[in-house]
């Protein structure tokens, strides 16, 4: 079992990789792999709807989403964590979520999703609503810990004073975990929900 952690923060030991790493002690405990990527430095363009992966399998522009596509393709788990700008996310992340979502054909229903964010003061709900929308729209079941998965800091390392948002950071690997071994569990004696052939229903015809 392994989980794969996708960093938007451009710094690369700030403190949304200090929670992240909180996480990754708890994961390797339940004898669960993970792997952290650090995206958020990395120059990676928004989705053109051009639908070229459609026919492709993959995405027209090969970057780092095509590199990260089958991590997440071989993930029972994925986490995604932000630094807060704006009172929302980091561009950068909601670029490689836009098209690693929108590309990849694999099946990610009951694949364990979680968010995670960090920011200085304000805006840490609004991004973690944001973050969790990606699960939702494809059947990913939504980890959940002691409170809104956050930690504060604005300096790099100021997390680490963060005693309540670490915690909730090793509360949420726990339950992803826990969540993660059940549902391996119920794949093998049921097997995945069965699902219904898409409807779509446009709103202008």
């Amino acid at each position: 079992m392994n989980v794969l952690m996708i960093n938007g923060s451009p710094r690369a030991h700030g403190n949304t990789e200090i929670a992240l790493k909180e996480m990754e002690k708890i994961f390797s405990k339940n004898g669960i792999e993970s792997e952290i990527v650090q995206i958020g430095n990395k120059d990676i363009r928004g989705c053109i709807a051009c639908n070229s992966c459609g026919k492709a399998g993959k995405c027209v522009f090969d970057d780092v989403v095509n590199e990260l596509a089958p991590k997440f393709e071989k993930a029972d788990g994925l986490v995604i964590a932000s630094p807060v700008y704006y009172a929302s996310a980091n561009a950068t992340l909601i670029a490689c979520l836009d098209r690693l979502f929108y590309s990849t054909p694999f099946e990610k229903t009951m694949k364990v999703g979680a968010s995670v964010v960090a920011a200085r003061r304000g805006g840490l709900s609004a991004t973690f609503d944001e973050l969790n929308k990606y699960f939702t729209i494809c059947g990913m079941p939504v980890a959940s810990g002691q409170y809104w998965n956050s930690v504060h800091g604005l300096i790099p390392g100021e997390a680490k004073q963060d005693i309540e948002g670490l915690q909730g950071m090793r509360t949420l690997a726990e339950n992803m975990s826990f969540l993660i071994k059940s549902i391996a569990l119920g794949k093998e004696k049921f097997g995945i929900p069965e699902k219904e052939e898409f409807t779509r229903t446009n709103f202008i015809r």
